[in-house]
């Protein structure tokens, strides 16, 4: 049931709070002697987000982060195209150390740090490689976040419920309490709903989103229903 005002926001973090740095992923490529333009990974991004989602809704086992890279590589047209596969394989390897998500998204930042000074819970879900909280205390927001649930981690990932199941416990409120704010269709928003969270898919597209769920296209209009969801209208 969703009568109750939420007391906890949880976040996904690729594609929510930050982006691909596209310049970085192009220093990588450039420095294993391949050939790319930014623009044109920034024009592909979407598609290759697609892909992922794609996969996930069809339940294709473990986190799709080489389908997406692969997708990408190959919808920007970075050449050699022989040496797409490697350079995969590489930048998976390298995730760890340098990660490629850390190009924080307008306004997002700012509000979870108004949520948090209000007294609210909010945490970070994500399907990452096992250092996401490493990468946040980088970024210098782990003062924000009560708590990073990184499936990487826990060993499993959304849209399990299990892994939803484990952010209630970590933000100390029953799902139904909880708002799952996520960019992925199949992952976030499916997968909190299953889980008996609310959901509200951000840069989604409302013809699609399913019934009850909210689309926000940015951090503005994601204050605003937050704020109508915390006050239960």
């Amino acid at each position: 049931m969703h009568d109750a005002p939420i007391r906890a926001v949880s976040f996904d973090f690729g594609q929510t709070l930050a982006s691909l740095d596209a310049s970085m992923l192009l220093t990588k490529l450039v420095r294993r002697g391949m050939r790319a333009d930014v623009g044109h990974l920034e024009r592909a991004l979407p598609v290759a987000w697609a892909a992922y989602d794609a996969a996930v809704r069809a339940g294709i086992a473990g986190h799709p982060w080489k389908l997406f890279m692969r997708t990408l590589l190959e919808e920007a047209r970075c050449e050699p195209a022989s040496a797409v596969d490697a350079a995969v394989d590489f930048l998976w390897d390298d995730q760890p150390t340098a990660n490629l998500w850390r190009r924080p998204i307008a306004g997002m930042i700012e509000l979870c740090r108004e949520l948090k000074s209000d007294g609210m819970r909010i945490g970070i879900l994500t399907n990452s490689e096992g250092r996401a909280a490493e990468l946040v205390a980088e970024l210098g927001w782990a003062g924000i976040f009560d708590t990073v649930v990184d499936s990487g981690r826990v060993g499993v990932e959304k849209p399990d419920p299990r892994i939803f199941a484990m952010m209630a416990e970590q933000l100390e409120h029953p799902q139904n309490e909880i708002v799952h704010v996520g960019d992925s269709l199949g992952a976030d928003v499916k997968g909190a709903v299953r889980a008996g969270m609310r959901a509200v898919w951000f840069g989604g597209r409302a013809a699609d989103a399913p019934e009850g769920v909210l689309v926000c296209a940015a951090a503005t209009d994601l204050r605003e229903a937050l704020a109508a969801l915390r006050a239960g209208t």
